[in-house]
């Protein structure tokens, strides 16, 4: 029997859950997909699946067998792929996950700019600031804030993850108030909030000391949405830090004031880089590692690198 097949058949079978289903998905009669496992079984010499008229549960065995079909039918059609971009260039499917900031700040422009220059790969791109399991998940490539040291993962630093306190020049007009580790409880703030990060103070750097300074106890808006917390910054609500891979273009055209420049923000459990990550078990396609490329240089180009 061919083992890649009968492979193929166990895999979406407990994909599906059944026999019948899998048989429909994949355009076969049950009993094909039947003698297929049992083939694997008698060549194991063991049960993966536990079988009944209600439902068909994977076995211990074949949970662990599983995981690795699955890593080797990803692996044959990755190669595929390669073989294939050797005579006809970079072609498929790209998916990839990254927070939801780094579409408005630079991840809308690197995909509109990384299609037109590839015009034979089709990209899918989710945006989620919740963690993401890449392997999981089915993701070719993710974008993080963060540092190199990720378990399971291979991490390519693409730019540089830096902080910065701003406020609009309109909210400097309204509160003339000098902003100084000293009189930082008598302004408005506008606070990011995330279940990595303290609530009670962040890091600053000076001369070599590190200091701790508080955050304010009544922020005039808080929420866990970076976009909405800029839009309010801009508008002139309040101070806010601001990473500089999203903040360089209003600062540069004086929409944003940076202040405190002097002190080093400690990016605290995000990181001080971005990071473009893919499964250590799986080697990078030409199209992961074009895909880095070019969101390294976009960024290069802007500074941020």
């Amino acid at each position: 029997m061919d083992k890649l097949g009968a492979i193929t058949m166990f895999v979406v079978t407990a994909e599906q859950g059944s026999f019948s289903r899998a048989a429909e998905r994949l355009g076969k009669t049950p009993s094909a997909l039947t003698k297929a496992v049992s083939h694997l079984e008698a060549e194991l010499g063991v049960r993966l699946f536990e079988r009944s008229t209600r439902r068909t549960v994977l076995t211990e065995a074949g949970r662990l067998y599983l995981e690795t079909a699955r890593q080797v039918l990803q692996r044959l059609h990755e190669v595929g792929e390669e073989i294939g971009q050797l005579q006809h260039g970079l072609y498929g499917s790209l998916r990839l996950t990254a927070p939801l900031a780094f579409a408005r700040a630079f991840l809308d422009e690197v995909c509109a700019g990384f299609l037109a220059e590839y015009p034979q790969i089709q990209l899918r791109v989710d945006l989620c600031d919740a963690f993401v399991d890449l392997v999981e998940s089915g993701y070719d490539l993710g974008l993080r804030e963060g540092r190199g040291d990720l378990p399971g993962l291979i991490a390519k630093v693409v730019g540089r993850n830096r902080l910065a306190l701003c406020a609009s020049p309109a909210y400097l007009a309204r509160k003339p108030l000098p902003v100084t580790p000293e009189t930082l409880d008598q302004h408005d703030w506008l606070l990011y909030r995330h279940a990595a990060l303290s609530r009670t103070y962040w890091w600053v750097e000076k001369d070599d000391q590190r200091l701790s300074l508080l955050q304010p106890t009544s922020p005039r808006l808080e929420s866990d949405n970076y976009d909405l917390l800029l839009a309010s910054a801009l508008a002139g609500c309040g101070l806010l830090h601001v990473p500089l891979w999203s903040a360089a273009p209003y600062i540069a055209d004086g929409r944003l004031v940076r202040l405190m420049a002097d002190y080093a923000i400690d990016p605290d459990a995000f990181g001080p880089q971005i990071l473009a990550v893919y499964p250590s078990h799986r080697r990078a396609t030409g199209k992961v590692l074009a895909f880095i490329d070019y969101l390294a240089r976009h960024l290069e180009e802007r500074g941020l690198a």
